[in-house]
């Protein structure tokens, strides 16, 4: 027997259902006449935080790391050669101070810079870069630059001169067109005459972002994220957003205005796992929240911000004067509320004056608002509550989300509650990283819920089997689980995957949705579930019962049925995680007699171990085929291993 046979007869072993050795035939009853709930139109969505890379060396397009001299160390990502020195009198930027001098005389092996990027420098043969950066001449005499792409070899890809002259701050650009392709080249800056310079945010920007804005974002990952057709946008995080103290969390004031003069944030992912340290991550704020809602439009999505209630991370800091008390929570509270007039005000407004003059005068439209992370205990509910009290009073149409705590169940969770239906909260933030036998057992998990109560938000969720990848067999269980969220779509509202991105070569967390190099991506079987749930939710849930209940693991089979009131079709979901075929008669009752086509779309692996990689990334893909079935009865064949999706012609 093969390993993966083993696993296989492992996963059915622990789900729901008992195995049978033969094919078995089982009846669902659908029942097309009797609308359900509707599926809210954010139900599938994206969850970002700033891990693995993330944001500045992942979806920021931006090339060149600590463009502005602003880490701890300054020279961090760049390598120094001849007379260059750090300065901060008479800055080009107030909230950026740092630059850099450089002096060139008589050294021998001449002056300037090396930028290794986020390891390397990713160009693509014959595509534009638009190189820039701030400079003066000390002497105000015209001083030549010399820009050149290189690889570790000092194999020359593209060389182009810049000159500075007079003794004031003015920005220089120029566009690089690379010869040849390489997913780890460098950024030298070499004085080409004598002389002192300046230098400050030296930026490298590909031309082709996503829809080709300026300060934008990686074109393939941001359409990654398009093509998964999300209701919904959680950004910035995460635990970034509490910080480890309170000078380290995150505060989108600081990511607005013009990009220069953003300042920088060290990121906790910098330093919270010990076994993987990335002293050079930072947060330049470059992607910030002006982006954040612009990148929410342009893929189709709703936007809603995560904001700190006042509160550093738990897990990471106990000190209680890094936590804000309560009678002092203005400041925060006002940050809340400016927010929602950044998003939504009218260009006149004072905040919305300022999301006008980035370029963008409409109003983001923005309907939800999260206020903490995962906090737990009392601490938490009584800084919630003034957060609740001020929106309510002055933008009761924004829908307030608050959170459950960092488990699934348990005393924290038991406590927060409660607590949230005090203050009535419209959704409770609900986490879960667990195993596939959690998961597997997870999918009635909201069939119990109140239907009174706060709707909720799965606002991160990924299967975790013992080796922490992603695999075919974390994506089965994800999509066997994520039918308890739509057959319960009166509960719960929206539902976001995390962690989002990972850097193959500067990650500290998996399992994760999408993985990257500097060149490329790949999709994993778990992206391809969320896809599958994103284009296929339907509109209203319909009654799918066998045997009287929901499938929630009988026979190894877990199912729901929606509607599409739009496109006038019947959605079908069935993942089978047993080994062998099941044999399925669909009691289509409702439906017309006769022949209806539709589509079977079908992800399916015999090996639960399969992953996508770069070399690889088909191994485990959907494959969508035409099919006509006879109504009111038909029978259909589930594979072993499988998540299948029917539409079918009403």
């Amino acid at each position: 027997m093969t390993k993966s046979m083993k696993k296989a007869i492992s996963l059915c072993l622990f789900s729901m259902g008992a195995l049978s050795l033969m094919a078995q035939s089982n009846e669902f009853k659908i029942d097309v006449q009797k609308t359900g709930a509707p599926i809210q139109s954010t139900m599938y969505g994206i969850f970002f935080e700033d891990i693995n890379f993330g944001a500045d060396g992942g979806l920021y397009a931006e090339l060149i790391k600590n463009r502005s001299f602003e880490f701890e160390n300054p020279f961090v990502g760049w390598t120094p050669f001849g007379n260059v020195s750090v300065q901060t009198k008479n800055p080009c930027f107030d909230r950026n101070p740092h630059y850099v001098r450089l002096s060139y005389e008589k050294e021998l092996t001449g002056t300037g810079l090396d930028n290794e990027g986020f390891k390397g420098i990713g160009i693509r043969e014959g595509e534009k870069y638009d190189f820039s950066l701030y400079a003066r001449s000390q002497s105000g005499m015209p001083i030549k630059l010399r820009i050149n792409l290189v690889n570790s070899q000092n194999d020359l890809y593209e060389q182009k001169e810049i000159e500075v002259s007079g003794k004031e701050w003015k920005k220089y650009t120029v566009v690089l067109t690379p010869g040849a392709t390489e997913a780890r080249s460098r950024l030298r800056i070499t004085m080409a005459t004598k002389g002192t310079v300046d230098l400050e945010h030296i930026s490298l920007f590909p031309q082709k972002t996503f829809n080709n804005r300026p300060n934008g974002m990686r074109a393939d990952l941001a359409q990654a994220l398009k093509d998964l057709k999300p209701g919904v946008f959680r950004f910035p995080g995460g635990c970034i957003v509490e910080g480890t103290n309170k000078a380290t969390r995150y505060q989108w004031k600081n990511t607005i205005g013009p990009v220069e003069n953003r300042s920088i944030n060290i990121n906790r992912w910098n330093y919270t796992f010990s076994h993987k340290k990335f002293p050079d991550y930072y947060q330049s704020y470059g992607l910030g929240f002006f982006e954040y809602f612009q990148l929410s439009e342009d893929i189709g999505a709703e936007p809603l911000p995560v904001l700190n209630c006042g509160l550093s991370c738990q897990y990471e800091n106990q000190d209680p004067n890094e936590n804000c008390p309560v009678d002092k929570l203005q400041p925060y509270i006002d940050d809340a509320l400016d927010l929602i007039e950044f998003a939504n005000g009218p260009a006149t407004s004072k905040w919305g004056k300022i999301r006008a003059d980035m370029g963008h005068p409409a109003p983001f439209n923005l309907k939800l608002i999260a206020i903490g992370n995962e906090q737990w205990g009392p601490l938490y509910p009584e800084r919630l509550e003034p957060f609740v009290k001020a929106i309510r009073a002055k933008y009761p149409e924004i829908k307030i989300i608050g959170s459950s705590g960092p488990q699934s169940e348990g005393e924290d969770f038991d406590y927060l509650w409660p607590e949230m239906k005090r203050l009535k909260v419209d959704l409770v933030d609900e986490h879960f990283y667990r195993s596939p036998e959690w998961f597997l057992n997870g999918a009635k998990r909201y069939d119990s819920y109140d239907r009174q109560g706060p709707k909720v938000f799965a606002g991160e969720y990924a299967c975790h089997p013992a080796n922490r990848e992603n695999s075919f067999l974390t994506a089965l269980c994800e999509a066997a689980f994520m039918t308890g969220f739509e057959r319960n779509a009166d509960v719960v509202h929206l539902c976001t995957y995390a962690p989002l991105f990972a850097h193959v070569d500067a990650w500290q967390w998996r399992p994760d949705l999408i993985w990257f190099d500097n060149l490329s991506l790949v999709k994993t079987p778990n992206y391809y579930v969320q896809q599958l749930y994103g284009h296929n939710a339907g509109t209203n849930v319909i009654p799918l019962t066998m045997q009287g209940e929901p499938v929630t693991g009988q026979q190894d089979l877990y199912a729901t049925a929606a509607v599409d009131k739009r496109s006038d079709e019947l959605i079908i979901k069935v993942a089978n995680t047993g080994i062998r075929n099941k044999r399925i008669k669909l009691n289509l009752n409702g439906l017309s007699a006769g022949k209806h086509k539709g589509t079977l779309t079908l992800l399916h692996s015999s090996d639960l171990e399969a992953k996508n990689t770069l070399c690889n990334p088909s191994a485990v893909v959907p494959v969508v085929s035409d099919i006509e079935i006879e109504a009111p009865q038909v029978e259909v064949n589930l594979k072993p291993l499988s998540f299948s999706v029917y539409r079918i012609k009403l």
